[in-house]
């Protein structure tokens, strides 16, 4: 007997889930300005295929990314190692979804080299229908228009648990091109998506060569802790904020992800709410050097600069901190040392926290990061240098973010065909 186990729909029921009624009509193919609009039910199936989790037997265990960015392998597990009886196979070609906070839009086609891996119950799987380009879905499953409809029609209580069942995706109604419209359509996207590839390895090839660069000037110069060059280390408050960004004439917060390794992006800010207090020593100013204590494991510590052009009324949160180096220590060499490999690895390292997601650091580790120490003049020389490269980085990481942004109108303008192509 096959261990691979059909399941439909029905199979998903629980007793304490009432079936959605869908009418005739809520089915049939209405007419926006683009498109036929069709419901997911209309082109695509669930289709769960499952496997029973056997000791001694190796799987290959696989994740879906939020936002449409695909599926991650997470490593192997044992068949012995796992509270699941049995879990739900990939195919290459299958559209899967998270139903846990589905409204963050984790859902994506499964690529060719995923086939095969498993997933837990949690990840729905769901057969295309001739009329959809395998391809083309995937570029719709990065649609903000499909994870808006997506959080439209999840259920719960608690914001981290809602979730959305098969059902209700397949409910989502979108335009649906011809399949010779679906495959112009995946052909400019592709175009697009190359593109952005390229700049992303530009950016990091000059990244590398930016702190080659430091690694090589530096190399022979004493080493001191950070916290004999500073005067002072100060936080910020962490106030209720709206999660969009402030407009011109409003204040705003920092978000963690505002800091980055020699890079600060105040875009990266949320609006406070109308009549809340912030203190003035935790307003940003333009020079500051500013770190993360708190962040992804990857991202924490990270050091940048404020530009001297930083729009008013943006204040630090409590997980970024104001460095106030010594007359000692130029801020902008401040900034290119604790990107070095010696600093990054000392921070990371020291990090801790209960959660994969978000770990700290503490002011102390801080204050005992190691970095060289030449004399200012040889400081201005290797900063001068290094920023002059990532100036380079900056333009390049422009054009990839302004790429981002067009290829998401054009999607859009694609579907609702106020962008036409011609056939």
């Amino acid at each position: 007997m096959s261990d691979w186990q059909q399941i439909s729909l029905g199979d998903l029921e629980t007793p304490g889930r009432r079936k959605v009624a869908i009418t005739p009509q809520e089915l049939r193919a209405s007419v926006s300005d683009g498109y036929p609009l069709r419901s997911l039910g209309e082109v695509m199936h669930l289709d769960i295929q499952r496997t029973p989790m056997k000791p001694a037997t190796t799987y290959r265990l696989a994740g879906v990314l939020n936002a449409g960015k695909g599926v991650v392998a997470k490593g192997e597990l044992d068949g012995g190692d796992t509270e699941y009886a049995a879990m739900n196979v990939l195919r290459a070609d299958q559209v899967v979804m998270r139903k846990l906070t589905a409204w963050e839009g984790p859902i994506t086609v499964v690529p060719p080299e995923f086939d095969g891996f498993v997933v837990s119950n949690e990840f729905p799987t769901f057969t295309l229908g001739p009329e959809l380009m395998p391809d083309w879905m995937r570029h719709v499953c990065g649609s903000p228009r499909l994870w808006a409809e997506m959080k439209n029609r999840v259920s719960g209580t608690v914001q981290r648990r809602k979730r959305l069942n098969p059902e209700q995706l397949l409910q989502i109604q979108l335009p649906i091109p011809p399949r010779e419209v679906q495959a112009h359509i995946v052909e400019i996207l592709d175009a697009v998506d190359d593109q952005i590839a390229a700049l992303d390895k530009e950016d990091e090839a000059l990244d590398r060569v930016s702190m080659a660069v430091a690694e090589d000037m530096l190399a022979d110069e004493p080493i001191v802790a950070l916290g004999t060059m500073l005067n002072d280390i100060r936080g910020g408050k962490s106030p209720q904020a709206n999660s969009r960004p402030p407009g011109a004439n409003e204040l705003g917060v920092l978000k963690v992800s505002a800091v980055t390794p020699l890079a600060f992006l105040p875009e990266e800010s949320k609006s406070l709410l109308p009549g809340t207090f912030m203190p003035e020593a935790a307003l940003v100013r333009p020079g500051d050097v500013l770190i993360t204590r708190a962040n992804t494991p990857l991202r924490v510590g990270a050091v940048a600069r404020v530009p001297a052009d930083v729009r008013d009324g943006l204040y630090l949160a409590d997980k970024t901190l104001r460095l106030v180096p010594s007359s000692e220590l130029d801020p902008d060499f401040l900034v290119v040392a604790m990107a070095l490999k010696s600093a990054r690895t000392h921070l990371t390292s020291s990090a801790t926290g209960t959660s994969a997601s978000m770990v700290n650091v503490s002011q102390g580790r801080i204050r005992e990061t190691p970095i060289p120490l030449p004399d200012l003049s040889r400081q201005s020389e290797v900063a001068s240098a290094v920023l002059s490269i990532r100036a380079n980085t900056y333009a390049v990481r422009a054009e990839a973010t302004r790429l981002r942004k067009a290829r998401s109108g054009l999607l859009a303008g694609l579907l609702d065909q106020s962008i036409t192509i011609d056939i």
